[in-house]
């Protein structure tokens, strides 16, 4: 007979497989991230590999899949998250006959799977907020927490989350040359227009639209506001993400400076839309 600990355990791991096929499945069809991974420099890899532990130890903080006990168990969360993205990443591509464990040398297998266990692990760690994990009451409690002024605290932790769902989006897309290519074809002006869109975007996002789990605007804080507070840093973390993840992916090598300013601006706008409803995606 199970009891209800190895349960709970067995279904938080079902979860979590769920939810890295579930964030990551398109990515392990796009061809050119079977690519990336064995082409990357050491740099780029230890950068990528780098900023993954402590987004999942973040994210693992606001909604692990188990309940973790003091930091220790947020780094336990955060480690079996991207255990989790690594095997069902391994599990797949070798479905999908990308791995080929015979004939491919140890550094391109890991190369491949390294990068496709980003969005995996992150899926994984966030399958009990998506799938089921957090209680009606739980919801209850953060928003009475959530009531009154924003706290500094707070303000930061809303500044994370923007982040990951600006890297979720532009994680998408980033690998594919036709970022490169958009990018190539627009002129200043429409460069311009992208980030004015970008803008208008992530301002309606975060003033009007009411997603699950998004803060609530205080009343008394105007437009004007939350344009100064949430909407520029929110765009400002979207471009960071974006320029990092086009560099990561190779895309800015031997490339002009005002051709990466463009591609940025371009990868900016999903980016801009990914942290204006990160929520939703949260």
């Amino acid at each position: 007979m199970i009891d209800n600990q190895t349960k709970r355990f067995w279904i938080g791991l079902a979860r979590a497989v769920a939810g890295a096929l579930l964030f990551s499945l398109p990515m392990m069809l796009t061809m050119e991230m079977w690519s990336i991974g064995p082409t990357s420099s050491p740099l780029q890899m230890g950068a990528l590999l780098s900023m993954t532990f402590p987004i999942l130890f973040g994210l693992a903080k606001l909604s692990g899949f188990e309940e973790p006990e003091g930091w220790a168990g947020t780094a336990v969360d955060a480690f079996v998250a991207y255990a989790v993205g690594w095997l069902t990443t391994f599990m797949i591509l070798s479905v999908f006959a990308v791995l080929n464990v015979a004939t491919m040398p140890l550094s391109e297998l890991i190369g491949v799977i390294s990068i496709q266990t980003i969005p995996a692990s992150i899926g994984a760690v966030l399958a009990a907020s998506q799938l089921g994990g957090h209680t009606d009451s739980d919801d209850e409690i953060q928003t009475n927490d959530d009531d009154g002024a924003h706290t500094t605290r707070e303000y930061f932790r809303e500044l994370f989350v923007m982040a990951i769902g600006a890297l979720f989006l532009a994680f998408n897309v980033a690998p594919t040359e036709e970022m490169v290519l958009v990018a190539f074809k627009m002129t200043a002006w429409h460069g311009c227009l992208v980030m004015l869109l970008s803008l208008m975007i992530m301002h309606g996002f975060v003033f009007k639209v009411k997603f699950h789990g998004q803060k609530p605007i205080p009343q008394e804080q105007s437009a004007w506001s939350v344009f100064l507070r949430f909407t520029i840093p929110g765009y400002a973390i979207a471009l960071l993400v974006s320029l990092f993840c086009l560099w990561s992916f190779g895309s800015t090598a031997n490339t002009a400076i005002d051709e990466v300013v463009m591609a940025t601006t371009v990868l900016g706008l999903p980016a801009a839309v990914g942290a204006s409803s990160a929520r939703l995606i949260l």
